[in-house]
């Protein structure tokens, strides 16, 4: 099967492309060895089938990154190469494209966002840039499908005009020969959109901007996530599930040690989805009724927020406070994703350039960022005290997040480069492509997060059978009623934190703490462990050593800032 790469800078349209050439139908994969992702999925080439793969961004084969050097090392996989160029930003993007030619590689350039060069005044001789680079070159709109057809027919006429290899001081100087050739730039007044784009990125204007679409995104995530949950998701379970449970429960028995595995704990008589904790009720309603709704939510503003072009911008808006934290800008990108998964978020991290900036990260992700499951449990379960407690579980968070960051930035050494970053032009988002990331992410979540739920709630009944929790919450009690000021059962659901954060907190709801309680264990439990996953993620990307480091500043911190809020409430 022939193997169809597509390669380019970061934010040239690579992911509209692929939609448009494999449809939504497609896989995400780690490469072999790596926690790097990549995309994949089949199209129609003449009467054959031809398998397109989205290789990580790159902007250049001198790798200075994990994602760059497998995107080197993917070149040699691959049968022809679609490089897709952002034709508003020629001199940028061409110096890959000398790359690629110079490998030999059979090569057709998408010249995408075509569209946008009307708008900002370039004109581009296509032709003669043809000529120039040697291969065929196809103007594209990926966001609306123009040029998609003619550049599926061009992939069989794709060419290796393989040039000698140079330096890459005259590989810019050809660069800047050929863009001087093939471009003009008309005179053209700045659009409501260019303006919009520049407010972005100052400090005034871009914080007020920055603040609403924040607010915008919150309230548009709890909006869809509690319409799912209240007129869909809710109606589902009690009025077509529960029925099935109420007349399965008598014929296991209504009580004993299967029973309570599979079904759980009748509360009155009567399935609670939160409480029972069974397989077949909190193993199903806790990751399908709870979490699903505002990882769906979540996902889907932050797809529009990556396609509108708005992501970058507040990378570069935040790289002065995110350098204070030992970061730069785009780590606030992972920063975000963590907001709907750690386990994402800290794959992530391998954007950043340097191993030191990967460990504080993902450290402070683990540690300070609640995953979206997690916050579902906050809101609803701290929420029903009152809004201000949940003010303060993210007020913590936050606090935390900074002063830690400051603490990591001059304590863990190494360095910290400058942003390096594209920034495409506003424009309205490719709705195709938004459903298909919104489709493999919740898909993704779902495949990872159902069956360590359900070996969650399997283990923890099994254990609480055998009274190994009984004997934990013995041990640790001291420190949880004195230092914590919560009773010792709640020992339980600190140790099940382990697995899963969000059913950990919704332990604590059959304990009657009071508000103030709620707010300490909520924060002692999202700064603690992480859940197995992005444990086992965070070993494999910090290693087993910077593992370790970052569980020690996890339990430090969680029991420092968890006594802190004790003796304040």
């Amino acid at each position: 099967m022939t193997k169809i790469l597509l390669m380019g800078n970061p934010n040239v349209g690579k992911s509209a492309v692929f939609s448009r050439l494999t449809g939504v139908k497609a896989i995400v994969s780690n490469y072999p060895g790596t926690t790097v992702s990549y995309t994949r999925g089949q199209m129609k080439l003449g009467d054959k089938t031809a398998e397109v793969i989205d290789v990580p961004g790159t902007y250049t084969l001198e790798p200075t990154s994990q994602a760059e050097e497998i995107a080197l090392e993917m070149l040699a996989e691959g049968d022809v190469v679609v490089n897709v160029v952002n034709a508003t930003n020629l001199e940028r993007n061409l110096y890959l494209t000398l790359q690629l030619l110079e490998k030999g590689i059979p090569v057709v350039v998408a010249l995408n966002i075509w569209d946008d060069t009307k708008h900002l005044g370039i004109d581009i001789d296509v032709d003669r840039l043809r000529q120039r680079l040697g291969v065929p070159v196809i103007p594209t709109v990926a966001v609306t499908g123009e040029g998609i057809k003619e550049l599926v027919e061009a992939i069989p006429r794709a060419a290796s005009p393989r040039p000698s290899p140079t330096s890459s001081s005259k590989r810019w100087a050809k660069v800047g020969n050929i863009v001087e050739e093939v471009q003009r730039i008309r005179h053209r007044h700045h659009t409501w959109r260019e303006r919009l784009a520049d407010a972005s990125v100052r400090p005034i204007t871009g914080g007020i901007i920055a603040a609403v679409v924040l607010a915008v995104a919150f309230m548009l995530v709890r909006l869809i996530s509690e319409g799912l949950i209240n007129y869909v998701l809710d109606p589902l379970f009690n009025n077509l599930w529960t029925p099935v449970l109420l007349k399965l429960s008598p014929l296991m028995g209504g009580e004993g040690f299967l029973h309570d595995i599979v079904i759980g704990h009748l509360v009155g008589g009567e399935i609670n989805f939160v409480e029972s904790f069974g397989l077949l009720t909190s193993g199903l309603y806790v990751p399908f009724a709870m979490v699903l709704p505002y990882v769906i939510s979540f996902y889907f503003v932050l797809g529009l927020m990556e396609d509108t072009g708005y992501l970058p911008r507040l990378a570069v808006l935040m790289d002065n406070v995110m350098h204070r934290l030992g970061l730069h800008g785009f780590a606030i990108i992972p920063t975000l994703l963590g907001l709907g998964c750690n386990v994402p978020a800290v794959l992530g991290t391998r954007i950043l350039e340097s191993k030191r900036e990967r460990f504080i990260a993902a450290t402070l992700i683990s540690i300070a960022v609640p995953c979206a499951a997690l916050q579902a449990m906050i809101i609803g379960l701290v929420g029903a005290e009152g809004w201000q407690y949940v003010a303060m579980v993210y007020g913590t968070l936050f606090v935390v997040w900074i002063i830690l960051g400051f603490i990591l930035n001059r304590t863990v050494k190494g360095f910290s480069p400058e942003l390096l970053i594209e920034i495409p032009p506003y424009r309205l988002p490719p709705w195709r492509t938004v459903l298909q990331k919104l489709w493999m992410r919740t898909y993704g979540f779902l495949v990872e997060a159902v069956p360590i739920i359900l070996g969650a709630v399997a283990a923890i009944n099994i254990l609480y059978f055998f009274g190994v929790f009984d004997a934990i919450a013995n041990f640790a009690a001291p420190v949880v009623t004195g230092l914590l000021g919560l009773p010792k059962e709640a020992v339980i659901a600190i140790a099940i934190g382990f697995l899963r954060k969000d059913v950990a907190l919704g332990l604590l709801a059959p304990l009657a703490l009071t508000a103030s309680q709620l707010v300490v264990g909520s924060v002692v439990l999202a700064m603690s462990f992480p859940c197995i996953a992005t444990f086992v993620v965070l070993l494999r990307e910090l290693g087993i050593l910077n593992m370790l480091k970052a569980a020690g500043i996890m339990v430090a911190s969680a029991l420092i800032v968890g006594g802190i809020l004790n003796l304040i409430l």
